[in-house]
């Protein structure tokens, strides 16, 4: 197989000393950006990505925020069955829209994902447009989804990746997937320590376990690849603290095939999130993170802003008073569970989507602005998605204008 070395990028690879990343006999470099939601990772940013080579994530979550019209046909609801219907049906069309915009920057170049939690309600009606409209990834994360390969059985081109953190689920989801005549046609392994949004340990506590290790969860997953038989058909991507060149040597030296940033990508100039957003994340240093339960009962990792301290502070007294509802207040009944909406007070207390549109603009009182723990490659600079690949590839070569360029 030939490799292609996306234009802007020779000389070729190999004199990165790393190695490409193949999917779906797909070759790109071996970098991918991980979904942001809600909004901060849309076309504008999946597509630049795309276009340089690597693969591009939209995430699906509540993409209307991003498109007035589509805000102003969901403007002053009520909370009913009728209004959330009409906000999954426009978020459908806003995730239509947003990947056929991302494919005309993309040009062909590098690969699209689109990255759907399986903890949302309309997982599957997301999946379906996401396939409908021609996209080459899916990237599913927040539970198993054991189900995918049915929802993508008429689609088989369509590469599907699933998101986990250690080889004990990995061992059981192929497994499962195996059964069904399918498997993935890559692996996230997210570290829950590093990561940043809702990661994947049960408990806040159990972050700082060292099975979570990308030292230990990439060979014991690559000896399970051996024992079924499947060795070398599976990349593995890992995902949480990366932010150098070096930082992917080491990971593709374990047997990583490539890695995935999200916080590095999110603050960007093709950013879709607001430019008071992007500094928020940009000005994080570690004193200024901590680690939440979130809505779903899931540790999370958010920047410490005037709002997430004092949601912390008062959280218990809102525990105690958690009580079943009988339907979302919020509109938008997003989860399946919901430690707000069902009432469960071991679990976060807070609209998540509110929290998230907040963010999107850049609102510090009302927003919850995810992070991951490394430390950006620019600092606090915010630097265009050509300059960040080429950092991390430390290719010398000037940034190129790749939605530009007619090659």
């Amino acid at each position: 197989m030939e490799l292609r070395i996306p234009i802007g990028f020779e000389p070729p690879l190999q004199k990165s000393e790393l190695s490409s990343l193949v999917i779906k006999d797909k070759i790109i470099l071996p970098i991918v950006q991980g979904g942001m939601g809600v909004g901060v990772s849309a076309h504008k940013l999946a597509g630049a990505v795309a276009a340089c080579g690597g693969m591009g994530t939209i995430s699906s979550i509540d993409l209307r925020r991003l498109h007035p019209d589509l805000m102003e046909r969901t403007k002053s609801l009520l909370p009913s069955p009728e209004s959330k219907a009409l906000i999954n049906e426009v978020n459908l069309e806003a995730l239509a829209r947003e990947i056929q915009l991302s494919k005309k920057i993309a040009m062909g170049r590098g690969m699209l994902a689109v990255n759907i939690m399986r903890a949302v309600n309309e997982y599957a009606p997301y999946v379906r447009c996401s396939l409908e409209n021609g996209i080459d990834a899916l990237v599913v994360g927040a539970g198993l989804p054991l189900d995918l390969p049915d929802l993508t059985a008429d689609f088989p081109n369509v590469a599907i990746i699933p998101i986990l953190s250690e080889s004990r689920g990995i061992h059981l989801l192929l497994r499962k997937w195996e059964k069904k005549g399918r498997l993935p046609d890559a692996i996230i392994i997210e570290h829950p320590r590093l990561a940043g949004g809702h990661v994947g340990a049960a408990s806040i506590e159990d972050v700082q376990n060292p099975k979570f290790n990308f030292e230990n969860v990439i060979p014991e997953t690559l000896a399970i690849f051996r024992a079924m038989g499947i060795e070398g058909k599976i990349p593995l991507i890992a995902a949480g603290g990366i932010s150098s060149h070096e930082d992917i040597k080491r990971l593709q030296s374990l047997g990583a095939s490539g890695v995935q940033l999200g916080t590095a990508f999110a603050v960007t100039t093709e950013g879709d999130a607001s430019d008071s957003f992007k500094k928020v994340l940009a000005d994080a240093g570690p004193e200024d993170m901590v680690d939440f339960l979130s809505v779903a009962g899931l540790p999370a990792r958010a920047v410490k802003t005037p709002w997430l301290k004092k949601y912390i502070e008062v959280l218990p007294k809102l525990q105690e008073v958690a009580r079943k509802k009988p339907r979302c207040t919020m509109i938008f009944d997003c989860l399946h569970d919901c430690g707000l909406r069902d009432g469960n007070a071991q679990w976060g207390q807070f609209c998540i989507d509110k929290v998230l549109g907040s963010a999107l603009v850049g609102n510090v009182q009302k927003g919850l602005f995810f992070r991951g723990a490394g430390t950006l490659p620019f600092g606090n600079q915010i630097k265009s998605v050509s300059e960040l690949i080429h950092k991390l590839l430390e290719q010398s070569l000037e940034p190129v204008a790749y939605v530009n360029s007619t090659h």
